[in-house]
């Protein structure tokens, strides 16, 4: 009898183990590569980059007089590939923050050159 108890439990987990066999998930593990790294870091830095300038006060007053609303900036920004991203933040990078400075000092020497001509004040004596 206790043979019999026994051969049925026996039975009973067996049938449970190959139901639930077909039920299991194959789990892929690998090496995660050092270029996969930097380019999320990267992303990471240029994202980072681009949402504070967007996140300044005048650029923020600038896009909502647009009628630019901050949900789809972020969307479009998430849409981004790497490589339109660091674009993107390369050009923030070189943009001016105050204008060009060779035409500041040009437009300086012409006021002075004016105002030497006109005799207000004698900073060229040579002239």
């Amino acid at each position: 009898m206790n043979f019999r108890r026994s051969r049925g439990i026996f039975v009973r987990i067996l049938s449970i183990a190959l139901v639930t066999a077909g039920f299991t998930q194959a789990s892929w593990a690998g090496m995660v590569g050092t270029d996969y790294i930097v380019e999320a870091n990267a992303r990471e830095a240029s994202l980072a980059r681009v949402e504070a300038l967007l996140a300044s006060d005048d650029v923020a007053t600038q896009l909502q007089s647009l009628g630019v609303d901050k949900a789809v900036i972020q969307d479009r920004l998430q849409g981004l590939t790497n490589t339109e991203l660091a674009s993107l933040a390369g050009q923030i990078d070189q943009q001016v923050a105050g204008g060009d400075a060779l035409a500041l000092i040009g437009a300086v020497f012409l006021v002075l050159l004016i105002l030497e001509l006109v005799g207000v004040t004698d900073i060229f004596k040579s002239i």
